[in-house]
């Protein structure tokens, strides 16, 4: 019956891995590039529009800034990235941020910096499905009438995946991370060609639409917000950099110079893809607005609730390779299929980031432990839950979430890069060897320069972000801190509780045995003679008197059979079995307080789950109720029903019943 059981768990995950085999779990630069950077790499697909939907609010006119906003973007990620080059190097643990924050800054800086990595990793998974959803939905109506059903379904897929092990994952998600770079790399290096160099007039499906402007006449401050929140709209490109400091033990050895090497790379990709989706934004024409039905004029006419509105990658490749072309659809399908597997980048980030709270006392500790597969189980399965419940509550609505986005990570970089500006200060006061101090100096204007854009952009982020759904980042970071904080102050108290004192072997007085009866059947015959075995100072048999006959009927076996232990009865007149046992009990202990009631509970042990309903019920509620009793221990009797036995014979073995044939 339990390989039964066991056979859909194998199907879906694999058989279990033994624990010498860790090593074998890391991963290579090649593999860990599609695993941790996907997210990263993938938001190239809607950051630069998330620029030009902003920028349309005030008009075609103002998309002249989107390549100044895209040079500010650009500019932070490389900033960004060499700053977390410096992480990995310093802190190759896995800590990323959080052991930054905690090293340098102090347990309340860490707390709050996991709290945003929490919010992320969750935000992420959210809003990479939901708009993978939406780009499949463009081509697939059915996906559309049911985009939370189908993207429910596919964060169990994802989930599934990544219980299977980090290797096996990231081998299945390298092929379309690979196919998307380069796509996009291929569509921006022909479009440029064209464009630049053939200087041919690329125009994209909506060249010839207008935008009404829902902002006119923007000047001076007005036009500096609208400006800036454009900005970090596009900072979304950010996301997911700091998933490979998060990750570094998943690497293969050298651990820091291969983390490092890939977030060059990572950093490298993204920048080359961003900025040349930007520019060919610009060149085709692109025209894209937050509200298309009303805002986008086609022929002078709004585009109407019908109206599809395409996303700037698929326009732009309409525009170089043409709508419908063989490039074009393959596009579409790895842009729809990248957005959903970038959630893979919280897969692989969330459940380290959670083993290392667990560690710390911050986070239940089975969060600490990996499954069958290697993998982190039970941090998989909490990522899940949480961002299907996001996405179940925003109706996996991508403009929705995305408001909620990127506030989490830039609260993470700025603590992290404060916490290495003072790493390097803090050993710049003991090195004295010059060389090794002129790499520090460099490490920390590196850092240095990276927190002051980022402590810059969260400002931005904030002010312009806040009052569009940004506020609820701001309400469930606290809620995490005080619920961490809330963990590490109940392990505390608790391991304070449990430091045994000086006579903490100090024995019993006496120990009294209760052996609990309802019927004179087998199970209690083989409890009653266990009890006796233990050789208790005191031993009673107690009964619960809820029915005058079946009491009368036992008492009358009890006295037939000899049994050679008392039996005591209780009366129950609103017939509750637990109340008049814990009363017997309780008396016991106030006579003798330094005295132990130890109560022996038959108990039967079922092979199938819905016998389980069938049984143990009134043992299992008292039970429940004898471990809240000081100086009370409890002590399960089996007896294995036929269907829990793997040697059950053809028919029930018989039992010896005749009197005085207790046991002792």
């Amino acid at each position: 019956m339990s390989k039964l059981r066991q056979i859909p768990k194998r199907l879906f995950l694999g058989a279990p891995v033994r624990s010498e085999r860790l090593g074998h779990a890391v991963l290579p630069k090649r593999v860990a590039l599609p695993v941790f950077a996907s997210d990263a790499l993938s938001s190239v697909a809607y950051a630069p529009q998330e620029i030009f939907i902003v920028l349309s609010l005030a008009g075609v006119s103002f998309y002249h800034y989107s390549a100044w906003i895209a040079g500010a973007v650009v500019l932070m990620m490389t900033t960004v990235v060499a700053s977390y080059r410096q992480n990995v190097h310093a802190y190759p643990s896995g800590g990323g941020d959080y052991e930054v924050a905690t090293t340098n800054l102090g347990v309340n800086a860490g707390i709050v910096v996991a709290s945003a990595l929490i919010v992320d990793y969750v935000l992420t998974v959210a809003v990479s499905i939901a708009a993978g959803v939406d780009n499949l939905g463009s081509a697939i109506p059915f996906v559309v009438d049911h985009k939370v059903s189908v993207s429910l379904l596919l964060v169990l897929v994802l989930t599934m995946m990544n219980l299977r092990g980090i290797r096996e994952a990231g081998m299945a998600f390298a092929i379309p991370t690979y196919a998307f770079m380069v796509g996009v790399i291929v569509l921006v290096g022909v479009g440029l060609f064209r464009a630049v160099v053939l200087r041919q007039d690329l125009r994209a499906p909506t060249a010839h639409y207008s935008v009404v402007p829902t902002q006119t006449h923007l000047a001076g401050f007005a036009l500096v917000f609208l400006i800036l929140r454009a900005f970090s709209s596009g900072c979304a490109a950010l996301t997911g950099v700091e998933a490979i400091s998060n990750g570094v033990p998943a690497f293969k050895p050298p651990k820091s110079k291969n983390a490092a090497t890939t977030l060059t790379l990572m950093g490298s990709i993204a920048v080359t893809m961003f900025a040349g989706l930007v520019a060919l934004g610009l060149m085709t024409h692109v025209r894209i607005a937050e509200s298309p039905a009303t805002d986008l004029l086609i022929d002078g006419k709004p585009a109407g609730p019908t109206y599809t509105q395409d996303p700037i990658i698929a326009q732009v490749a309409a525009a170089v390779f043409g709508k419908d072309s063989a490039p074009f659809i393959y596009l579409a399908a790895v842009t729809a299929l990248i957005l959903i597997l970038a959630a893979n980048t919280a897969f692989n980030g969330f459940p380290v980031l959670a083993s290392i709270l667990s560690r710390d006392e911050l986070a239940p500790r089975q969060l600490h432990r990996r499954g069958d597969r290697l993998a982190f189980s039970n941090g998989i399965a909490v990522l899940a839950i949480l961002a299907g419940f996001l996405i179940y509550v925003f109706n996996a609505d991508v403009t929705k979430l995305i408001q909620l986005y990127i506030i989490g990570v830039f609260v993470s970089f700025t603590l992290s890069q404060t916490g290495m500006v003072r790493h390097w200060t803090r050993l710049l006061r003991t090195e004295t060897d010059p060389k090794a101090r002129r790499a520090m100096f460099r490490s920390r204007i590196i850092n240095a320069t990276g927190l002051t854009l980022s402590a810059l952009v969260l400002v931005i982020v904030l002010i312009t972000k806040f009052t569009h759904g940004a506020y609820l980042v701001c309400i469930a970071m606290p809620i995490l801190f005080a619920l961490m904080r809330s963990i590490k102050r109940h392990y505390t108290k608790v391991k304070a509780e449990l430091q045994p004192p000086p006579d903490a072997m100090t024995l019993p007085s006496n120990i009294h045995g209760v052996v609990l009866v309802s019927k004179l059947h087998t199970p209690t015959l083989k409890a009653l003679a266990f009890a006796r075995a233990t050789r208790p100072s005191t031993l009673t048999a107690l009964t619960v008197n809820n029915r005058p006959e079946a009491t009368a009927a036992l008492l009358e076996e009890w006295a037939v059979r000899g049994v050679p232990i008392p039996l005591t009865v209780l009366d129950s007149p609103y017939r509750d079995l637990t109340g008049p046992v814990l009363e017997y009990i309780r008396d016991i202990r106030k006579s003798s307080p330094r005295d132990v009631v130890c109560v022996f509970v038959p108990e039967y042990v079922v092979g199938r789950w819905w016998e389980q309903i069938l049984h143990n019920q009134s043992a299992f509620r008292l039970k429940a109720r004898l471990l809240y009793e000081p100086g009370v221990m409890v002590t399960n009797v089996p007896w294995q029903l036929r269907s829990a036995r793997r040697d059950a014979p053809p028919a029930p073995a018989a039992v010896d019943t005749a009197p005085g044939k207790v046991g002792g």
